[in-house]
C-alpha cells in the first residue's frame, strides 16, 4: 500500500487517540485496509473482544463490536452514521474500556 492508501486508517487511529488508544485499550492484532481498521482489543467488562471501524461514503462510520469464543466471531453491537467525535464515546460505552488518560 502506497501513503494514500494508508490515509483513512490512520486517521481512524487518531481520532480514536494513536498510540494512547493502544496504550489504554490493548489494542493488538491490527488489520486495515484503505477504509477500516479491524483489531483485537483487551478483556474488558462487556465481553467485547475485537473492535472495526469503517468510513462510509457518506463521511460516517459505521463501528461494530464482536465477541470471540469457540473459533466464533459474533456481532455483539452495531452503530451507524457515527460522526468522528463520537467515535471515543461509543468505544467506552461499549467496552467499558478508557481510550485516554
Amino acid at each position: 500500500m502506497d501513503k494514500t492508501e494508508l490515509y483513512i486508517p490512520t486517521e481512524i487511529m487518531r481520532q480514536l487517540g494513536g498510540r494512547m488508544f493502544i496504550a489504554m485499550t490493548g489494542a493488538k492484532n491490527m488489520v486495515y485496509d484503505t477504509n477500516s481498521v479491524f483489531m483485537k482489543i483487551g478483556k474488558n467488562s462487556k465481553g467485547v473482544s475485537h473492535f472495526r471501524v469503517t468510513l462510509d461514503p457518506n463521511d460516517t462510520y459505521t463501528v461494530e463490536f464482536f465477541s470471540y469464543s469457540k473459533m466464533n466471531l459474533k456481532l455483539k453491537s452495531s452503530f451507524s452514521g457515527v460522526y468522528c467525535d463520537q467515535l471515543v464515546d461509543i468505544f467506552e460505552g461499549s467496552t467499558g474500556l478508557y481510550c485516554t488518560l
